[in-house]
Formats: structure tokens, sequence, C-alpha cells
């Protein structure tokens, strides 16, 4: 049977007419043949597919970008005046690859060797040396999921982002600092903006610590270095990073959505705290009927820097309080085992169906604890009944699971927990990993951003950032 096919007119710009043209003639030469039923190597056709269209893409970027340029030898830059210094090409890099325009370059009035600025990449809110607002985003997105290495690789089987792997780095970076540095204001413009869920009966917060390998200065031994000695000599040390979570409830106290944060070792808890707590306040001025609750695992310091900013003097309401119940059955299982040998575990089983379910249960376990003789009595260097007492006496108040359950709250830190592992140990705990304090933090608050479901909001307010109108001077 012969090919039969209509052709047709479409109309384009003059200037992507070549572009056209050399679209459907690489689609039509990569064409497999199809006659008789034969399998064909569809794959080397879509390759070429792919190639033609990104040509064709870069076009039209290409068309676009120029537009923005403005022929002028003064404009007005955020309200300064510049002069122009030349006119020449620059390169932009989008999704599809790299694009050349000749635009004019400024410099602004009084600054001798001050640096120069274009129109374009003003107008077009560019990242760095010349990246496109949409490709930075999604290559910060690819370096917070995983490492430069992995980001080059996933772009090439995509056939997107034709860039190195040094790219990734520096424009996924070059994305995270700006977002560090304006993420208390975005983060209120994001929760303002927040939709509570019409199921939502509760909101937990949560704060927990996870460790990091992060790349420290190595002390240097006294006398001379050894003549092969490296220059600067570094340790791969563990240090503890924050988690924050911040949890909407359904009646039944489950999760139906959280918002989480990080902060690397050094970082600031207190403000991590502190923008939860704001956050909490404004997710209670849309929905005042909300329960407000803390969730940790009995650490003082992790409480202390909670109840700082979420409490009852700055929210006006009651905030419930309670120790994750896994954590408390960690303490009582090797407590139960000591006591009860083999039957421990059906004794812990009892315990914690009277927690969950009577009030007061917790001061009868301790009763328990107290008279059963073997406070003292050691496994290893460990002393079970001894700790799961001093747990309990140090956060016993807090441990009222069955009321709990009554007010429909969450009894468990579960997405804390989750989060400790999602947002810092999958991605900065490879093998052979080390972090520097800065470039951390900013995977750390983009990570934070996707792990959140707010990415595109997010990032798209700090790119928003970046673009500036550029006019003719009078």
């Amino acid at each position: 049977m012969s090919d039969k096919r209509k052709m047709v007119q479409v109309e384009v710009p003059e200037e992507w007419a070549e572009a056209v043209k050399k679209f459907v003639k690489s689609v039509e030469s990569a064409k497999p043949e199809t006659r008789g039923g034969r399998a064909v190597d569809y794959a080397t056709y879509e390759r070429a597919v792919e190639k033609s269209a990104a040509e064709l893409e870069k076009e039209a970027h290409r068309g676009l970008l120029q537009g923005l340029d403005i022929d002028a030898e003064r404009v007005l830059i955020r309200g300064k005046p510049h002069t122009r210094v030349g006119r020449h090409e620059g390169s932009y890099q989008t999704k599809a690859g790299a694009v050349t325009v000749e635009r004019s370059v400024y410099r602004e009035d009084g600054k001798r060797n001050g640096p120069t600025v274009d129109a374009v990449s003003l107008r077009a809110g560019t990242v760095g040396a010349g990246w496109l607002p949409n490709a930075a985003k999604a290559m910060a997105f690819l370096l917070q999921q995983g490492t430069s290495r992995e980001a080059e690789k996933t772009a090439q089987q995509m056939g997107r982002l034709p860039y190195s792997r040094s790219s990734f780095e520096d424009v996924g970076h070059s994305v995270g600092a700006l977002y560090e540095v304006l993420h208390a204001e975005i983060e209120d413009a994001l929760i303002k903006e927040y939709r509570v869920p019409k199921e939502a009966k509760s909101v937990s917060v949560g704060l927990d610590r996870v460790s990091v390998p992060m790349e420290e200065p190595k002390k240097r031994p006294r006398g001379r270095p050894r003549k092969d000695a490296p220059k600067n000599p570094v340790d791969r040390n563990f240090r503890m990073a924050y988690v924050g979570t911040v949890t909407l409830n359904d009646e039944k106290g489950e999760a139906l959505h959280t918002i989480r944060y990080g902060r690397m070792p050094q970082g600031d808890a207190a403000g991590l705290c502190e923008g939860m707590g704001a956050d909490v306040a404004s997710l209670l001025g849309k929905r005042p009927d909300l329960k407000v609750q803390l969730l940790a695992d009995g650490a003082a310091e992790m409480r202390n820097l909670m109840i700082a900013e979420v409490n009852e003097k700055k929210l006006g309401k009651q905030v419930y309080e309670l120790v994750d119940f896994g954590h408390l059955l960690e303490k009582l299982a090797p407590a139960a085992s000591v006591i009860f040998a083999a039957a421990g575990r059906q004794v812990l089983a009892r315990w914690k169906l009277r927690l969950l379910n009577g009030h007061g249960a917790i001061w009868q376990i301790q009763t328990e604890l107290l008279e059963s003789g073997k406070e003292h009595e050691k496994v290893g260097e460990n002393q079970p009944v001894h700790e799961a007492i001093t747990y309990l006496q140090n956060n016993g108040e807090r441990m009222n699971y069955a009321e709990a359950r009554e007010q429909g709250l969450p009894i468990g830190s579960g997405n804390t927990e989750a989060t400790c592992k999602s947002l810092f140990e999958i991605r900065f705990k490879r093998c052979g990993s080390r972090w520097k304090e800065p470039t951390g933090a900013h995977v750390v608050h983009l990570r934070a951003l996707a792990l959140s479901d707010r990415w595109d909001d997010g990032v798209g307010l700090a790119l928003e950032e970046l673009r500036s109108p550029v006019r003719r001077a009078a």
C-alpha cells in the first residue's frame, strides 16, 4: 500500500522557518521502515525526534530572549541609570541546551569598574551565568534528590538538561543559596496561601535530631609535617542536625499532610522552632478549631525548644503535650524482660493496652517498676529498670495516651522520624559522603521543600526575586 498523506501549510514566524524545515527533514529521515509488519528500532527514531525537537525548542527560546534585549545607549535598572559599554553575544541555558543571543551590556553610572549586566538576563530572571529559571529549577530538583553525578546521568536518560556534573552542582547550590537567604519570607508566603484540608482536626509539631557526616579541619600533629602530608587535612565527623515537622491530622489522628523543616548541625534550631510556631499560628488563623499538640521523644532539649515557640500564651489556646508512644515502649521493653524474664513480652503487651485505654496507667506501671526490687539490676552496662523509672519520672505528665486518643490526637512521632530518614539519611549519609555547613544547608532547604510538596511555589518565589524591569532612560 502506498504511503498517502495530506500535506498542510502552517504559518510560522520567518525566523523559525529554517528550524521547522530542519525538524521535519530530520524526523522524516529517521523514520523507520514499517511495511510488512516488521519490528522496528523505535528507540533510534525517538532519539532523532527528541534531538530535532530540542533544536526547535532552542530556536523558540532564542527568538523570545532576543525580544527581551534593549538596544539603547542608556537604561534605568531599579531606578538607577546605566550606560551601555558594548554589545556582545551571550549564552543562555535552557532545558533543551544552550542558545546564544546578541545583547547590549550595561554598567551603572559612576561605577568605573563595576559589574556589567544585560537586559535579557535581568528581565528573564536568570540564575548565575545565564541559566533560565525553569532549567535552573529542574537542575536544583535533581540535585536535592541525589548527587550531581546521579543528576547528570538522570538528565542524560531523560534527554533533557544536557549539562555537566559540575553545572548541576553550581546551579543547584545557587538556587539553594538564594532560597536560604529568603526562606523566612517565602515560608511566610507559603503558609499564608496554604489550604488547610477540611478533614483536619488537629496540628501536631515534632522536633528531633539526626547524625550527619561533616567535613571538619583536622588538627595537625606537633612537629614538622611529613613531606607527602596533605596541605589541608580534614576529618569526617558525625554531628547532630535538626528536623522539624508540622502535621495536619484527621479526627483519628492520622496524618493528612506534613510540612518538613531541617537545619544543619550548626544551624539555628531556635529559629527553626520559631518558624514552625509561626506556621502553626497561621494555620490557627484559618482554622481556630484545630487542636494543637507537641510530640517528642522525651529529650529535654527538644521539648524546651518547641515549648518556647508553641505554647498557650503565644497561640491563645491549649497545647497538648505527648511523649512518643514508641519511645516509651522502647524503654519499657527491656525493663519488662529484666523483671518478668520470659513473660516480659506478655507483660509489655498488657502494659501497652492499659496505656492506650486507661487514665493514670503510666503511674500504675511506674509503681510496678519501683516495687519490683530490680531497679539496679544490670544488663551489661545498663540498668533497664532504673532507666525506665527515670524516664517515667521525667516525662510521665506527658504520657496520657488514653486522653490523646479520646481527643483524636496522634500518639506517635512517626512523621518526624520518617523525615529524619527522608530529609537527611537518604540524601546525606551515602557511603563516604561528607558535608560542609553552607552547601549542606542549601540542599536541606531545597529537599524540605520538595518533601513538603511545596517545590514549585517555594522555588518560584525565590527565583521571582531575580527578575527586574529594564527601561530606556529618557
